[in-house]
C-alpha cells in the first residue's frame, strides 16, 4: 500500500505531466512563431499566484482513428479562476501545443465549467482563442461543444463581461463565440479569424488572398468591426484587458468601482478645441479628455467607423461611457457602420450600469444610393432604439451641428435625455443653412435680379434664425446654454444628481431591436 507521502509525490509527477502541454517540441514551436503558451498568457492577465486551476486532469472521450490511444494534457485547454486589478475572474485558454488546440467535447465541457462559474458567481469571463477548431476525430461532438458554448455566453450576455482574445487562429463555427461575447481583442499578425480559410476560397472561388488579409487583427480591427481592441503585441493586449476590467462592472448588478477623482490635464483648454471657422474639423477626443478625469480615455473601436468615438473615461472617479460624433471623419455624419457601432456601446453601457455622455457635431444621416441599399434606415434606427430604451443617467452636450434626424438620434431631449445642454455655438435645425434657404426661398432666389446676393442674404436670415441654441432652448428642448468652460461642472452635477435614477419599463419580454 502506498504511503501518504508516495500518493503526494505521485500527485505532483502527475500535475507535471498534465502541465506540460504539447511538450518541449511543440512548445518551442509555439515560441519560434511568436506566441506565449497557455499558461504564460493566464500568468500575464493575472495577477501573480492568483490562478487556481481547474480540470488540470480532464481527459478527452475520442474513441475513434486511434484517439483512445492519445494522451492529450488537459485536453487542449486550461482553465480557472483568479484576479485582475484585485478582483476575481474566470480565464481560459485554448493550448495550441496539444493537436493545435482542437475542440473536443471535453475540451469543450471544461470551458463551459469555467464560463457556469462566472455566471453563477458574477464575475468576467476572459476567453483566449488559439485552436485550429473543431475536433475532426469527433465529428458531431465536437459541435455539440460548441454549441454548449455559444448558449451559455448567450445567457451571460448582459450579465457578466465577457472578453474574447483572439491570439492566433480562431476559424469555422469557433468565431461565432467571440462574435457573442462584449469585446474582442486582436494582436497584430497574431490574430485570424475567418469563417472559411484561404484554402478554401481558393478551391471554391479560384482566389488567392492571404490570411492576413482575409481575417487578419488590422482587417477586424478595421474593416469588419469584429475586433474592438488592436494591439501591436501580446504584452499590450494583456494591458488594455487590465484597463478595461478596472473601469468597467464586474456584473450587471453593480456600479463600477470608483476611483480618486483626479481634474483633467490642463494641457486640454476646451474653449480653444473647436475653430470659430464652422467649415474647419477638430479632434472631438480633445473635448472628451478636456472634461474627463486625469484626461484618460479608452476608446473602443478605435479604427472601425471613425466617424463615430465611443469609449470610456471617469468622471469625479465614477466610470462613464462617452459617444461623440468625429467631425475629423466624414464631418461625423452618421452611416451604417458608425450606427452599428454606437447603438452596441450604448446597449452595452445601459446593461451594466454606466451613465452616458453625448457629445453632438454632426450634419445628419449619410445621404447616397450606397447607404439606402445598404440599410442605412435600419441600422440608423439602432441608435434611436439604444437610447430610446437606455434607463441609465443620459447627458447631452450639443457642440456644433445638429441637423435632421441626427439631431433626434444622438441622445435629445426627444428620446429622454436626462439633461441637454448646448454651447452658444450650437445649430439645430432641420439642415444646413444654405441648403435649407434654397429650399425655403428658392423662387425669391430664381426671381431675384442679383440670384446671388439674394442666396446669401437668406443664408445668413436662416442662420440668423437656427445658427444658435436659443430657439430650441426656448422650447425646452436645451436645458441650459453653457459656457464651454462649464462643461465638466454641467455634466458631473448632472451625473451627481442622476445617480439614483430609476425608470419604470413596460412589461413585456423583451423588445425587437431594428437587426
Amino acid at each position: 500500500m502506498s504511503t501518504n507521502q508516495e500518493k503526494r509525490d505521485d500527485l505532483q509527477k502527475r500535475k507535471q505531466v498534465a502541465m506540460a502541454g504539447g511538450g518541449e517540441k511543440a512548445i518551442a514551436k509555439q515560441k519560434e512563431s511568436g506566441k506565449l503558451t497557455a499558461r504564460e498568457r493566464i500568468d500575464s492577465i493575472l495577477d501573480p499566484g492568483s490562478f487556481q486551476e481547474l480540470d488540470l486532469f480532464i481527459q478527452h472521450s475520442a474513441r475513434d482513428f486511434g484517439m483512445e490511444k492519445k494522451y492529450l494534457a488537459g485536453d487542449g485547454v486550461v482553465a480557472g479562476t483568479g484576479t485582475v486589478n484585485g478582483r476575481p475572474v474566470c480565464i481560459y485558454a485554448q493550448d495550441f501545443t496539444v493537436t493545435g488546440g482542437s475542440l473536443g467535447f471535453m475540451h469543450a465541457m471544461k470551458i463551459c465549467k469555467v464560463m457556469d462559474h462566472a455566471i453563477n458567481l458574477q464575475m468576467p469571463l476572459i476567453g483566449i482563442n488559439d485552436s485550429g477548431g473543431a475536433r475532426i476525430q469527433e465529428g458531431v461532438r465536437a459541435l455539440a461543444g460548441y454549441g454548449e458554448i455559444f448558449y451559455r455566453n448567450t445567457k451571460a450576455s448582459g450579465v457578466i463581461p465577457q472578453l474574447s482574445v483572439i491570439l492566433g487562429p480562431c476559424a469555422g463555427g469557433a468565431v461565432y463565440s467571440p462574435a457573442l461575447t462584449d469585446f474582442v481583442f486582436v494582436v497584430d499578425q497574431v490574430s485570424k479569424m475567418f469563417i472559411t480559410g484561404p484554402e478554401v476560397i481558393k478551391s471554391v472561388l479560384g482566389e488567392e488572398i492571404s490570411q492576413e488579409d482575409l481575417g487578419g487583427a488590422r482587417t477586424h480591427a478595421e474593416i469588419t468591426g469584429n475586433a474592438h481592441f488592436y494591439a501591436k503585441t501580446e504584452q499590450e493586449c494583456f494591458a488594455q484587458i487590465k484597463e478595461l476590467l478596472g473601469l468597467i462592472p464586474h456584473n450587471n448588478r453593480e456600479k463600477a468601482r470608483a476611483a480618486e477623482p483626479v481634474p483633467p490635464q490642463t494641457s486640454y483648454k476646451i474653449e480653444d478645441i473647436i475653430p470659430d471657422d464652422v467649415r474647419k474639423p477638430y479632434d472631438v477626443r480633445h473635448i472628451i479628455r478636456a472634461i474627463s478625469d486625469n484626461s484618460q480615455f479608452l476608446e473602443v473601436q478605435e479604427l472601425f467607423a471613425p466617424n463615430i468615438v465611443v469609449g470610456f473615461g471617469r468622471m469625479n472617479g465614477q466610470t462613464v461611457g462617452f459617444v461623440a460624433n468625429q467631425p475629423l471623419v466624414m464631418a461625423g455624419v452618421l452611416d451604417v457602420d458608425s450606427s452599428d457601432k454606437c447603438a452596441r456601446f450604448i446597449r452595452y453601457c445601459d446593461a451594466f450600469n454606466i451613465p452616458l455622455v453625448t457629445f453632438v457635431d454632426l450634419p445628419g444621416y449619410l445621404p447616397g444610393v450606397d447607404q439606402e441599399h445598404a440599410g442605412v434606415i435600419r441600422h440608423g434606427a439602432k441608435i434611436l432604439y439604444a437610447y430610446s430604451e437606455a434607463s441609465v443617467p443620459k447627458i447631452t452636450v450639443i457642440l456644433r451641428k445638429a441637423y435632421g434626424g441626427g439631431y433626434i438620434a444622438m441622445c435629445s431631449k426627444h428620446l429622454h435625455s436626462d439633461f441637454v445642454y448646448a454651447w452658444p455655438t450650437a445649430e439645430i435645425a432641420v439642415m444646413g443653412s444654405a441648403g435649407a434657404a434654397n429650399i425655403i426661398f428658392r423662387k425669391e432666389i430664381k426671381e431675384s435680379e442679383n440670384p446671388e446676393a439674394t442666396r446669401a442674404e437668406k443664408v445668413a436670415e436662416y442662420s440668423g434664425k437656427f445658427a444658435n441654441p436659443y430657439v430650441a432652448a426656448s422650447y425646452g428642448y436645451v436645458d441650459a446654454v453653457i459656457d464651454p468652460a462649464e462643461t465638466r461642472q454641467a455634466v458631473a452635477n448632472a451625473l451627481n444628481l442622476s445617480l439614483n435614477k430609476h425608470v419604470e419599463t413596460p412589461c413585456r419580454k423583451h423588445g425587437l431591436p431594428p437587426f
